[in-house]
């Protein structure tokens, strides 16, 4: 069973995040040191979730990945997307056309590399997790195109 790491040293911060129905609700921001960071992630999640990589398109262990669970945040375990939500855009990253709560992740200008895009984190951390698209299937018409290295994945419970 995968084990999630301890904020013992973490900063955490109560904000307040559009519940996407009108209403709020409370997110723990959890701050880390660069050096915590370092140490807890692997150079590739380090580089991708902190510093805002990209991994190479059909590399990563979740681009062609189909079993049931939960795809969670590398760095605070937060649960960002579900595998009932995954479709295959063809793009080589994880996609999905939701979130598993919209609370869960934000999302913020992207104007890097001469392009304009919306770039996508996870609210709890900050972690950077990819970028979302419109050109996503129904029913949202969105493509959320996830770096597989931001991700640690928590299988469906076998009953």
């Amino acid at each position: 069973m995968e084990t999630w790491p301890k904020f013992s040293s973490v900063a955490q911060i109560g904000c307040l995040a559009d519940n996407g129905n009108g209403g709020a609700v409370q997110v723990t921001k959890i701050e880390k040191t660069d050096a915590e960071w370092r140490q807890q992630l692997s150079a590739e999640e380090y580089a991708v979730a902190r510093k805002k990589g990209t991994e190479r398109a059909f590399t990563g262990r979740y681009w062609d990945h189909h079993e049931a669970g939960t795809y969670r945040c590398v760095c605070c375990g937060a649960p960002l997307f579900r595998s009932g939500e995954k479709f295959d855009s063809g793009c080589g990253w994880p996609s999905f056309f939701a979130p598993a709560a919209e609370e869960n992740v934000r999302t913020e200008a992207d104007h890097s590399f001469f392009m304009e895009r919306v770039e996508v984190l996870c609210s709890q951390c900050d972690a950077h997790l990819g970028h979302v698209f419109p050109d996503g299937p129904q029913p949202t018409n969105q493509r959320y195109c996830i770096n597989s290295a931001s991700l640690k994945f928590d299988p469906e419970k076998q009953r």
